[in-house]
């Protein structure tokens, strides 16, 4: 190994989450600050948590709500078109 090229290990660097837990780890840094850790990640807990720095997560719930409204629409129009040529058929039969 070449000499002085290496970072300097720290034996006691404060890693901090976003969540609050403090754990003392081995690293190049001082102090490090994490997103997750093993108490707030979904795997760990069981529960869904949602990083959403730049809004992505607002649009695509935006997009979503969008495109169920005009499933929904497009299935009730399908439906009047069903009805009436169903009236139509019936008016046919009785015509006969």
């Amino acid at each position: 190994m070449k000499k002085e090229i290496h970072p300097q290990y720290h034996t006691q660097t404060t890693a901090t989450c976003s969540c609050g837990a403090i754990f003392t780890i081995g690293g190049t840094k001082e102090n490090i600050s994490i997103e997750t850790c093993s108490q707030c990640h979904p795997i760990y807990t069981g529960k869904q948590k949602i990083v959403d720095a730049t809004g992505r997560v607002d649009r695509f719930k935006k997009l979503l709500e969008k495109s169920q409204k005009a499933q929904a629409t497009r299935k009730t129009v399908k439906d009047k078109a069903v009805k009436k040529v169903a009236k139509t058929k019936k008016k046919e039969k009785a015509a006969a």
